[in-house]
């Protein structure tokens, strides 16, 4: 049984939650790079296994225990599946019919999925007005940030709308099986998911992109890849895990608000790309969603009408 939930996050959970945004929204950069080389899958396997063997290193180095149990293991495969394989070939097929900026709306709606799921299926993550609200407010943020042009597909592909809403489905689900490694140390944790992640994408890589028959990449497919596996995978997790045992599954997929902030803001400090006139209201959407969600600032602002 996991440990009781404690919905509002401390300062410190907040800045490890937008460190966390920060390295997700960097991997976008890399995976770029990687793409003009490699195909999604093989992408995909290179960034969890190179993200496996660093974090096993880390592990053996600090004397961690390895886990050996044949059902701890069962649920890591089942989180690598839920978590990563799934919802990444999801999301790789469905952008095959829809633009990454629809893409990235769909997939923001994982936090109401993931309230929805929580208030069913948990015992302390209940869903309140301020949360629902929050998470809805944050959603039309990430709407109004990516920009007009990105809704101009949802006349399109059905299918492909509907395969990145499932990938969304699969990360709030993941989200909550993962409340059971609350008492594992997150870098376990994220090791073994990885792990799991690598043996599960080894022969769909295999089968689909056939890398074989590709040329070497160079070494700025290998440094985006370096990148991608240790900063957007392996350290990406363990701070996951270490939000996930404590502050829950809800909190933690806010990430997926604040991502599209935190790569437009790297796109200005490294791309040298132009702040929009409409990021500013997205961002400011996003913000106010998040102030919701947290509850201290309304529930302040309520006792000093009071008084």
């Amino acid at each position: 049984m996991s440990k009781p939930i404690n919905l509002q996050m401390t300062p410190w959970e907040w800045f490890l939650l937008i460190v966390l945004a920060l390295v997700w929204g960097g991997a976008f950069f890399f995976s770029e790079i990687a793409l003009e080389a490699l195909q999604p899958f093989t992408i995909v396997f290179a960034r969890v296994s190179l993200a496996a063997v660093a974090l096993w290193l880390v592990v053996l180095a600090m004397g961690l225990p390895v886990p050996r149990a044949a059902g701890f293991w069962g649920a890591l495969f089942a989180m690598g599946a839920i978590n990563n394989v799934l919802p990444f070939s999801l999301i790789v097929w469905g952008q095959t019919a829809i633009s990454g900026g629809l893409a990235a709306i769909l997939n923001a709606s994982t936090p109401v999925f993931t309230v929805l799921l929580a208030h069913a299926f948990t015992r302390d993550e209940k869903l309140t007005p301020g949360r629902l609200a929050g998470v809805l407010l944050g959603l039309a943020g990430v709407a109004v940030m990516i920009g007009p042009e990105a809704v101009a597909g949802l006349g399109g592909s059905v299918a492909g709308q509907l395969a990145v809403i499932a990938a969304a489905i699969c990360y709030a689900c993941a989200g909550i099986f993962g409340r059971r490694f609350a008492d594992r140390p997150p870098l376990v944790t994220a090791a073994g998911q990885v792990t799991a992640s690598s043996c599960l994408m080894l022969p769909l890589m295999l089968a689909i992109d056939r890398p074989w028959m590709l040329a070497m990449p160079g070494l700025a497919t290998w440094g985006a890849l370096l990148a991608m596996a240790l900063l957007g995978t392996a350290l990406a997790y363990i701070i996951y895990f270490r939000i996930l045992s404590t502050a829950g599954a809800t909190n933690i997929l806010l990430v997926t608000l604040l991502v599209p902030v935190s790569a437009v803001l790297l796109g200005m400090a490294f791309l040298a790309e132009r702040l929009e006139p409409y990021h500013i209201p997205g961002m400011i959407l996003i913000g106010l969603g998040l102030l919701a969600i947290d509850g201290r600032p309304l529930a302040f602002l309520r006792r000093r009408l009071a008084a």
